[in-house]
């Protein structure tokens, strides 16, 4: 896979058809497991959001992969901004955006429980967070957009699962704060 990858990276011709067999089941998976932790109402569907995230990430000029974690670091940037973007969308006025709504902005493990209005101010915070630490908002990005287990992040990130835990446990904590105490 990382061989395709780099191929990818240099734009060989047909290396991202090589690509997506390799990757689509999996990230069909992560999506799947995602949405279905949204709240009802939610419209979009996992195969929606893999193709618009492979869309988005292949279509990157210079994407700049060289193994399996700088490719799902990617994919899981690219789901983020996508459900953030439909998060914007159904918030503004014509969508309702101006009625008030109950947000349970408790984070908890596996993964954040947030309704979709919420998905801004989640968004918000993590760039915060990737300013200050970009290596705990890669993290979040990977246990929150594509559902990730922590051994499956220590594994991406090339980590041990030790300060993966513990860095997700003051990325969660940190996170709690800033979105809670909007």
């Amino acid at each position: 896979m990382d061989r395709v990858l780099r191929a990818v990276a240099s734009n060989e011709v047909k290396a991202a058809d090589e690509l997506l067999p390799l990757v689509y089941e999996e990230l069909r998976d992560l999506a799947e497991a995602r949405l279905a932790r949204t709240p009802p109402g939610q419209t979009l569907q996992a195969t929606a959001l893999v193709h618009e995230a492979w869309l988005r990430v292949v279509g990157d000029a210079d994407p700049g992969w060289d193994c399996r974690a700088h490719f799902f670091a990617a994919a899981a940037r690219a789901m983020r901004n996508i459900l953030v973007d439909q998060s914007r969308r159904k918030s503004r006025l014509k969508h309702g955006g101006d009625r008030k709504r109950i947000a349970d902005s408790a984070i908890d493990e596996p993964s954040f429980e947030l309704p979709m209005a919420e998905m801004v101010a989640l968004d918000e915070a993590i760039a915060r967070l990737e300013a200050r630490d970009p290596r705990k908002a890669r993290i979040v990005e990977l246990r929150f957009f594509t559902g990730l287990t922590m051994a499956e992040v220590a594994e991406v990130m090339e980590m041990s699962l030790s300060s993966v835990e513990a860095q997700w446990r003051f990325a969660r904590s940190w996170l709690q704060r800033e979105v809670g105490g909007r």
